[in-house]
C-alpha cells in the first residue's frame, strides 16, 4: 500500500466526516450568531441562553438531515470495504 492510496483514503474519511457533521455544525454557528446579537441589542449577558436554542436547531436538522447522513455514511462504507480487497494488494 503507497502513501498516495492512503491519503486518498484519509481524505475520504475527513470529506465524509465533514459532510456529515457540516449541516449541524452550520446550524449551531447561525443560532448562535443570531442570540449573541440579540443579547448584544437587548444587552442580556447570559451566557447559558445560546445553549438551548442551539441543541433544538441541532436536533431538528438531525431529523431532516438523517436520511441524507445515513446514505453519506452506506455509500463511504460499501465504496471502502469495496476497495479493501484491491488496496492489500
Amino acid at each position: 500500500m503507497s502513501e498516495d492510496i492512503i491519503m486518498n483514503i484519509g481524505a475520504d474519511a475527513v470529506r465524509t466526516a465533514l459532510y456529515i457533521a457540516g449541516p449541524m455544525l452550520i446550524a449551531a454557528m447561525v443560532i448562535g450568531i443570531l442570540v449573541s446579537l440579540i443579547q448584544a441589542v437587548t444587552q442580556i449577558n447570559e451566557s447559558t441562553l445560546t445553549f438551548i436554542p442551539k441543541m433544538i436547531a441541532i436536533l431538528i436538522v438531525l431529523m431532516v438531515m438523517a436520511p441524507w447522513m445515513l446514505e453519506v455514511m452506506e455509500s463511504y462504507t460499501i465504496r471502502t470495504i469495496t476497495d479493501a480487497g484491491e488496496l492489500v494488494r
